[in-house]
């Protein structure tokens, strides 16, 4: 039996990159203390098996010592204050898949003769964040009555997104790598990315997320377009601190957008109860209850001590509630979410046209047969 010759710390570091998708690595590989130890090397079809479950590239395996992997766009995620520093494999592929996506859209956009989308890059940090809430809400037909009006929180979201694909940005919400239901995202890593581009700018939202957090992290990231910058976030609702002055600036935008000030008012009851008032409120303007409670700070209807206090309370009933909480839904309509409507309807005209070869149309979009491609064209309006 041919072993290879593999430097244990390669591997070592392989296991600890996949944190918790590593820990069955002790069954699925039960000599595994021995190839970290050096008393053994794996086989070649070992150690392909090693790679393909700690999801790292097999040549990797081969280098002499671990590479230091940087997230590749500006993070701005913090902990505590603190940059945070190693990215989990996950977000790392979500990251490249994305980009892989915006630079095939941006090209088609440029054969096809599409033109920029002029909101990118047009405010900065000094701008006012009431005026760019205004701007955005003119921009993408946002209407606080008609958002309200939706039944669900899901169905406000998928309004939100329809809205941001009509002004041309691409929105992909997935709560997994690519289709890979085995790879779930952590919200409490990352809540969402902006790719910034004149022609193809892009949204990610970590779909494992709440729908109501979607819709502020939707908010948040479309601010950064509007700043024309790219950035990782994890900033949530509130009033956030150690952060940089352009997350604080995105985290006002996305507050203003979702629940204007001058509105919040004409909604108060003087003297209601501040947990009648958040839920009260986030069915009103269909945002988690920690946006609201961040408004009503901001407003002045609750103290900082009170705030604080009602926030801890809440992040832990959230959490709770979403462990509640299953996934499922139409096949369909979730690979549209995940690689978003006006990428997919953009690969599938180019892919039937004989511009884009099937091979990578069905990476890109996370599917694997021909049928499933076919009824995406059928979703997205392009076959019969």
């Amino acid at each position: 039996m041919n072993r290879v010759p593999v430097s244990p710390d390669m591997l070592r570091w392989a296991r600890e990159r996949a944190g918790p998708d590593g820990l069955d690595l002790e069954r699925r590989f039960p000599k595994i203390a021995d190839w970290e130890g050096g008393d053994l090397q794996p086989t070649l079809k070992q150690l392909e098996a090693f790679a393909r479950a700690t999801h790292v590239p097999l040549g990797y395996l081969f280098l002499p010592k671990p590479p230091v992997e940087t997230v590749p766009i500006p993070d701005f995620r913090t902990i505590e204050g603190r940059p945070v520093r190693r990215p989990s494999p996950n977000l790392l592929d979500t990251i490249y898949s994305c980009q892989e996506r915006q630079s095939w859209y941006r090209e088609f956009t440029q054969l096809t003769r599409q033109p920029e989308v002029p909101f990118v890059g047009s405010a900065t940090v000094d701008t006012a964040p009431e005026d760019v809430a205004r701007r955005m809400r003119e921009e993408l037909g946002f209407d606080l009555d008609e958002r309200r009006d939706c039944p669900t929180w899901t169905e406000a979201l998928r309004l939100f997104i329809q809205q941001a694909d009509r002004s041309g940005v691409l929105v992909m919400v997935s709560g997994v790598v690519m289709s890979n239901n085995q790879r779930a995202l952590d919200p409490e890593e990352f809540r969402g990315f902006a790719l910034a581009d004149r022609l193809a700018p892009l949204v990610f939202i970590n779909g494992a997320d709440t729908k109501s957090a979607q819709m502020f992290t939707l908010a948040h990231e479309l601010a950064h377009l509007w700043l024309g910058a790219t950035a990782l976030s994890d900033a949530g609702a509130a009033p956030p601190t150690g952060y940089r002055r352009e997350e604080v600036w995105c985290n006002q935008v996305a507050a203003e957008l979702l629940v204007p000030l001058a509105a919040l008012r004409a909604d108060l009851i003087p003297g209601e109860a501040v947990a009648a008032a958040m839920t009260r409120l986030s069915r009103r303007y269909k945002v988690s209850t920690l946006v609201v409670l961040r408004r009503l700070v901001d407003v002045g209807f609750v103290s900082r001590a009170v705030f604080e206090a009602a926030w801890v309370q809440e992040i832990q009933r959230l959490r709770e509630l979403a462990l509640r909480n299953g996934g499922g839904g139409d096949f369909y309509r979730t690979t549209l979410s995940r690689v978003s409507r006006r990428f997919a309807r953009a690969l599938v005209e180019s892919t039937l046209e004989g511009q884009t070869l099937y091979r990578d149309a069905f990476r890109m979009l996370g599917v694997s047969r021909t049928e499933t491609f076919n009824n995406l064209g059928r979703e997205v309006g392009l076959m019969a």
